[in-house]
């Protein structure tokens, strides 16, 4: 779903997928019954894309889109040591975890529920900062931010403990610093069966056990 996403990400063509996985968040149930009728009635939701711009040790630069989510990941045994900036505000010096993610509100519910990060509601302009294992400091439960913000994760000690950054299906290994940000000039639509909307669906996930 998410490839399929990615090759109409400037077209504005509604999508409909159907799960025949275990997961499948951003799709529907699958049937082959009425299919036609429930394509007419689906819901859409709009969505937009996380970009990134990281720099890698060798000073090259790289830059990709993400639907859900943004991971930093520590790629050796020692735990990764960050810098984070918001809007070029340094807001924490040193971040001693195993990564940090950002998330959109459509990848809210994917691992960054899973590491404890909050869901963020479809109509909200917001973006989760959440960290993932932090070690120091130890309590630190990431942060909310504005939709326009532009984050800035440094990577302190780049060589000594190399961090790799994923974009969806796309990875940059080695890398020094990455920017984020949201797009919001970019359309994503999403198509849901009838009381089944992205939003809907957000919100009921607050109240499952």
């Amino acid at each position: 779903m998410l490839q399929t996403l990615h090759r109409h990400l400037n077209d504005r063509i509604p999508i409909y997928g159907m799960n025949r996985g275990t997961v499948g968040f951003l799709t529907n149930d699958y049937s082959e019954t009425d299919l036609i009728p429930r394509l007419q009635q689906a819901e859409v939701s709009i969505v937009h894309p996380l970009r990134i711009i990281a720099a890698d040790i060798t000073g090259s630069c790289h830059e990709a889109l993400a639907i859900n989510e943004v991971s930093l990941f520590r790629q050796t045994y020692q735990a990764a040591k960050l810098k984070i900036s918001v809007d070029g505000t340094v807001r924490m010096q040193e971040l001693v975890s195993d990564g940090v993610l950002v998330a959109a509100p459509a990848g809210s519910t994917a691992y960054n529920l899973s590491v404890r990060g909050p869901i963020l509601p479809l109509s909200t302009p917001l973006l989760a900062l959440t960290p993932i294992n932090a070690f120091r400091p130890r309590r630190w439960p990431g942060a909310v931010l504005s939709n326009s913000a532009r984050i800035r994760i440094e990577v302190l000690e780049p060589k000594k403990r190399p961090i790799i950054v994923v974009a969806n299906h796309r990875e940059f290994g080695s890398i020094c610093e990455v920017t984020i940000g949201e797009m919001p000039e970019i359309d994503i639509l999403l198509m849901f069966d009838r009381g089944h909307a992205l939003g809907e669906r957000l919100l009921t996930e607050q109240f499952s056990c």
